[in-house]
Order: C-alpha cells, then structure tokens, then sequence
C-alpha cells in the first residue's frame, strides 16, 4: 500500500508537471506572457505539494506500524519494481527519497531507507540517431540547411521574414566556421525535437559538428506583432552557457526521456554540471539532489578542507566553501550584526521571492538543503568554532560528524570587491560598468536589491555581474526614493544623523556615491567612468522613473545574450530588451 500511494503521487507530480510544461507553447503562440509567469511559479511549487500531500498520507499509516524502518524497506522494494521500466527513472526516485527524508527527518544519507542511487552514472551522450533529435546536413548552402531546420517546427503563428532569418543564420553559421574552424565543412547538425520555453522567447537547442569537433547551435525565436522571427544565432560554448545559467529561469521543455535530454544538452555543453543541466530544464528538485550527491562523491575522493569563502563576511550569514567543489555553502546567523534588522524567518522569505522571481541573467539561484552531515575532520578547526558560536542553532557535532540543519548553496563567484582590486585595469573597468547595467536591469525586474555594496555582486566566469546576498532584497515597487531635503543651515550639513523625518522604506539615491564608491587601490578612473555612465543611479528620477514603467506593466525582456549579437535593434516586430551589454 505504501509504495502504491508514493508512486501514485509520484505519478501525480509529473503529470501536474507536464501539463504546466505543455502549456507554454500555446503561451508563446498567444503571447500570454502573464500566464507563462504564474505557470513557472505553479510549476515550481508542486513538488513540494505534492511530497508534503503523499507524506500526509503515509505518515498515520506508517505510525501504527511496529517495525516503521522494516515496512519503509518492503515498500521501498516494491516502489523500484514500479518504476524500474518508467524513462523518467531517476526523477521516480527523487520523489520517494523526498517522501523518505521527510518522514525519517534524515540527516546526511540513509541508505537502509532511501533508495541507493541505483540510476546509471553516466548519461546518454545522445551520439547515435534518436527520436529526440534530427539531423541535418548541409546540401543546398547554410542558408538552406537553416532554412529547412526552421521549417520543421511549427509555432502555429507566421514568420516575419523566414527566407530572410534563414539567410542571416547561414551567414552567421559560415562566419563562425571559418573564423574558428577554418573550414566551410560540416558533418551535420543535430537538433533537439523540443522547443526550449522561458519568459518570451523560445529557443531551438542543437550541436553542430565536424569530425572531433562540436559545439552548441541555438536559435532564438521572439514573438511580436508581426509574427515570429530569429534574434540572433548562438554559436559558441561560451554564448549558448549563458543561456542554461544559474542566472537564469528554468525552462519550459517536454521530454518523456529527462535523462536523454540532458545527456544530449551536457555533449555540448561539457562545462556544465549534471545538476545544472537537470535545474535548468526544471527539475530543480533532482538538480538539487545530482547536487549533492556530486558533493558527497567528491567529499570522498578530496582532501581539501572546508574553508571560510573569500570576500568580507556577511552579518546576516556564514558563508564557507570547499573550493575544489565550486559551490559556496551560506548559513543564516543565529543572530545579524548591527545595523541589520531583520529575522531568520524573513531571510528566508527572501530566498524565497529570488526562487520565484525572474532573474533575469542577475541572480545567484540558489538550492536549500535540510540535516546535510559533513566529516567533522574536514572542517577548518577555525570556522567550525565561529559557525558553533555564531550558528548555533543550525550547526551541531555528533560524534565525528558536523550536522547542518540548515543551509543554502549557490554557485560560486568571483566576490566584485576583490575583482575590482585583483583584476587588470580593463577587466576591472568592464566589470565596474557590468555592475550598473546589472543594478538597472534587477531595478527594471522589479528589484531592489537592498545593500548596493560591491561585496554582495560577484563576477562569473563569463565576466557577469550578479548579485547573491539577498537578506535586504525586496521588490522594487515597494520602495520610496526620495530627495535629500535643501538646507540653510550649515549644522544641519554637519550632523551625522539627518535632520529630516525619515519614514521605514525611504531611500535616498543621492547619499549611493557613500557608500558605491571603490575601495582607494581601485584605480580613480574607473570609478569616475562609472559615474559617466550610470551617474543616473544617484538620482531619485531614475528609481521613480523605473517605478512609473512599472506600474504599466512596461517591463523589458531581458534575453541570455549580448544585444550586439541581434540580428535587429528594435522595430515594431522585436520586443524591447533590457540593458544588460
């Protein structure tokens, strides 16, 4: 009974699941971008609904039962029996874990309850013919091969300019082969059946190849008022990265065959991890546990140690790392330093509101994790001490074993601060200006980001500028900026406290360049250019103006690639973008 009523909510979830996926590309053909935003939520959601709603369920059952771990394993048996034929195998057994460690609160992994990670290792590379995916050859020029690869979706809507589009892909196609194989020659392209949904714009995700050769081929389709047409062509590992990153919203992607999927999207994208991979197709929940079981195999064949992370240590939160690991670890304080007046429970709703929120290429995703157990001996003896007095009651020792009950992971970033100190002048200029275009574009999503300091933006390994200390964080709209009030008297001028009524929420953009500014071994012109180009930032015009837009829904698309590599800057048929370079 057990295993039947697990399966029979596993069964539940992918089907909500599926049919929320469905739905986007009627969303995309009708343009119902509101409808696309509450169905990324809703789908977000209903894992934990229904895990929550099956543990409900078997719990009283399980109760009454003398040997509870006994009956677990029986059920857990036949639950693999279940699922062993099922191509979604390894999302079946997420589910029963979730369902598992719920009812046996586990700490770290409880392999005489769970089931045992018995998946494959290794994923499909996708290499032979598949029913996922078309090949292409090309026959006729590039143009033609573009051409005919864009034929063979149907949108349901017309395009714009289709010879047109095609013409450009092929020339792009051809640039990029000469430029960086030297070469015209191709041995095909192959392209995932699917349609990659997400916010506005939907994208066909394929590899090209030759010989030893391949590399990502993706082309984004916008929807405006004329019809559909290609943006642009993303040809390199770097740009197509960039659009699978943990920047970034999930996407909208049928597939009866999860693991193929990612199989095929991780051989052109081998930079990408299996837990990425799996997150940003929208199974955030296996991706989180890929995640740690990544983790937990790598704690075992590693030896480094777990080390406080680099940059300034936040009042809100511990932060540590192992650094061969590349994620960084951040734990909420059992209590915030001053000036910072919030709680634990609204930290956590903020994690909470970036989970749910767009993030549009400038927000640190961010997984939660609940009784992690670590080897007591990995853990710099130091940090250990602070987080045991700092984060008592989230961090305990058991025997040899650090338990966390708590704790949040993100991907790890190159803190701005340091960057700005270590990099070379140019870099460090280009990330200066990247800050402020990626101040506006979170402003133009709704979001305030709370402290601007350039300890809480990072820089990552594509030269990004996002941001990742979300304790302050809170929707735009919500906000009152305002105008530091004249004065004729000079006292008032002196004082260390203001001299005017200050309401809770107020905000004066005139008093950033305070605290903004860079530390005095940045160089002076960098902060001067800064000032030259985003100088509107210390004014209450731009936040008020910001608002105004808000306030009629006026809210730029922010697509996952340069505005250089368009094909088209605005028109009546392209939907406006936001500023991100």
């Amino acid at each position: 009974w057990i295993a039947d009523t697990v399966y029979a909510g596993y069964v539940e979830y992918i089907a909500a699941f599926q049919n929320l996926t469905r739905r986007a590309a009627a969303n995309f053909t009708t343009r119902s971008w509101t409808s696309q935003d509450a169905d990324a939520i809703k789908r977000l959601l209903v894992h934990a609904e229904i895990v929550q709603r099956t543990v409900a369920e078997v719990h009283p059952h399980l109760r009454t039962t003398p040997d509870r771990r006994g009956t677990w394993r029986t059920a857990r048996t036949a639950y693999k029996r279940r699922i062993t034929q099922r191509t979604d195998l390894e999302l079946a057994e997420t589910f029963f874990n979730s369902v598992t460690r719920r009812i046996f609160t586990t700490i770290g992994v409880d392999n005489d309850v769970e089931l045992r990670w018995f998946g494959a290792s290794t994923l499909p590379r996708g290499l032979g013919r598949s029913e996922m995916f078309g090949t292409w050859t090309r026959t006729g020029g590039s143009a033609a091969m573009a051409q005919s690869i864009l034929e063979s979706y149907d949108f349901g809507v017309p395009w714009v300019d289709l010879v047109g589009d095609a013409r450009r892909a092929g020339a792009r196609i051809d640039a990029f082969l000469l430029d960086s194989w030297a070469t015209l020659d191709l041995d095909g392209i192959d392209m995932l059946a699917t349609v990659f949904y997400r916010n506005k714009g939907a994208y066909l995700v394929g590899r090209l190849r030759h010989l030893n050769r391949v590399t990502p081929i993706v082309f984004p389709i916008i929807h405006g008022d004329g019809g559909i047409q290609i943006d642009t062509v993303l040809l390199t590992e770097s740009q197509a990265s960039r659009l699978f990153s943990f920047t970034r919203s999930y996407f909208f992607v049928e597939t009866p065959k999860p693991a193929e999927l990612v199989g095929f999207c991780k051989s052109m994208l081998p930079m990408k991890s299996i837990s990425e991979l799996y997150t940003s197709v929208g199974f955030h929940q296996h991706g989180k546990t890929t995640l740690y079981r990544s983790l937990y195999r790598h704690m075992q064949n590693s030896h480094d140690k777990i080390m406080r992370a680099r940059g300034t240590p936040g009042m809100v939160m511990s932060v540590f790392t192992l650094v061969s690991f590349n994620v960084v670890f951040k734990i909420i304080k059992d209590r915030f330093d001053p000036p910072k007046n919030t709680t634990r429970q609204a930290v956590r709703d903020r994690y909470r509101l970036v989970a749910q929120h767009d993030r549009v290429g400038r927000m640190v995703d961010a997984h939660e994790f609940e009784n992690l157990s670590f080897d007591r001996d990995r853990f710099d003896p130091d940090l250990l001490d602070e987080l045991l007095t700092e984060a008592s009651l989230t961090v305990r020792v058991e025997g040899d074993q650090v338990v966390i009950s708590h704790v949040y992971t993100e991907r790890q970033v190159y803190p701005l601060n340091l960057y700005l100190r270590e990099m070379s002048a140019d870099r460090a200029e280009a990330a200066a200006l990247d800050w402020g275009w990626a101040i506006k574009d979170l402003a133009a999503a709704n979001i305030w980001p709370g402290d601007l300091f350039t300890k809480n933006f990072g820089v990552t390994r594509h030269g990004s500028v996002v941001f990742y200390d979300y304790d302050e964080i809170t929707l735009l709209d919500a906000c009152r900026f305002r105008r530091i009030p004249q004065s004729d008297d000079h006292e008032h001028e002196m004082r260390s406290t203001p001299w005017f009524a200050v309401e809770p929420g107020d905000i004066f953009p005139e008093q950033f360049p305070t605290f903004m500014s860079f530390p005095t071994d940045v160089p002076r012109e960098i902060w001067e250019r800064f000032q030259a180009v985003h100088g509107d930032l210390f004014t209450p015009d731009f936040w008020i103006d910001v608002q105004g837009r808000l306030a009629e829904d006026d809210i730029p698309e922010f697509y996952p690639y340069p505005d250089r590599l368009r094909f088209r800057r605005g028109g009546p048929t392209s939907p406006k973008v936001g500023s991100a370079r």
